[in-house]
């Protein structure tokens, strides 16, 4: 029988892409506090736990509905990644039996190349940043005939991470708030469509990888700078073209934090929950912390903690809470 294969980003669509992925996911937990855990004001704190995804982050929603929603040729799949997508698409193909070869840049982090090998894909490790590696996969690509699997800017790539959002809405009903990590735009994309008016869906990025706010601001993807501390998984150089009518649509503020910020956020999920998240994975609680953002009491406000693939369980001295 012939795959069917959405070409919508919509919620039927990503309630049909979570029945086509459910038996290779996990259903990742929340954990519901109180903003004063956080040093913050008096309102409902709930974190979705990605990082506790296979493959470390939730990527590997986005790689499976690809991998299963398409004709896999001999020669497999490819994927250009700062580290997470290249994770989760090397799990899925060896998970269904399946080639794989990922490109990932020199700021890839040791642990996500690690995971990558672990995972018996064929890695290369190309240029400094994702956008050099993405130019690496496309020149495979042709040569080699295998199946492209987009970071973000594929339709089944967003309609798996959406996937999350199903999950979050049903864990924790009638959230106010949702605040979303953003690099390429794809999770906060899919999480976008899924709620769709009904939750107030806010981006996070780091200050000096501004992609989703220049796109807003200039009405359309442009590049971006790609620094930041959490420049393997938020910094790709800009936004993709699929979610960015979603943003303008739904998405009501982004939201930047400074690395400062985000290292922050990284010892206030160890300190207070012994959580340990990646960079990019505690950048949407940074814009908690670092008053990006700013709940009213009473309020409840959801988390995306994204991904965890990180070597680095001591944070060192704690920055000042500001």
């Amino acid at each position: 029988m012939e795959k069917t294969v959405a070409s919508t980003i919509d919620r039927d669509s990503v309630d049909a892409t979570y029945a086509t992925i459910k038996p290779y996911v996990r259903v990742t937990p929340v954990v519901e506090v109180n903003g004063r855990d956080f040093g913050l004001s008096d309102f409902t704190l709930v974190l979705k736990m990605e990082q506790l995804q296979h493959s470390g982050s939730f990527k590997v929603r986005g790689a499976f509905a690809n991998l299963l929603s398409s004709k896999l040729p001999a020669a497999g799949v490819v994927a250009a990644s700062g580290g997470n997508h290249g994770a989760a698409v090397a799990y899925a193909a060896m998970r269904l039996g399946v080639r794989a070869k990922i490109f990932v840049p020199t700021v890839s982090s040791p642990s996500k190349i690690q995971r990558i090998r672990e995972y018996g894909a064929e890695l290369e490790v190309v240029g400094e940043r994702y956008a050099d590696a993405l130019a690496a996969s496309e020149a495979w690509l042709t040569k080699s005939g295998a199946l492209a699997v987009h970071a973000f800017d594929q339709v089944q790539t967003v309609l798996g991470q959406g996937t999350t959002g199903k999950e979050l809405s049903a864990q924790a009903p009638g959230l106010d708030t949702v605040l979303v990590p953003v690099g390429g735009g794809g999770l906060i994309g899919g999480i976008a469509s899924w709620y769709g008016g009904t939750a107030r869906v806010m981006g996070v990025e780091p200050q000096a990888a501004p992609t989703l706010a220049e796109a807003l601001k200039a009405g359309r993807p442009v590049d971006a700078e790609t620094g930041s501390i959490a420049a393997d998984s938020l910094a790709p150089r800009r936004v993709g073209e699929l979610m960015f009518p979603i943003a303008q649509a739904y998405v009501e503020k982004v939201v930047l934090v400074s690395d400062d910020d985000i290292r922050q956020a990284q010892a206030a999920l160890w300190e207070v929950l012994r959580l340990v998240a990646e960079p990019g994975g505690a950048a949407a609680l940074a814009g908690l912390l670092g008053g990006g953002y700013r709940p009213r009491d009473g309020e409840r406000v959801g988390v995306i903690i994204s991904g965890g693939n990180t070597t680095a369980v001591d944070f060192g001295e704690r920055v000042q809470a500001k």
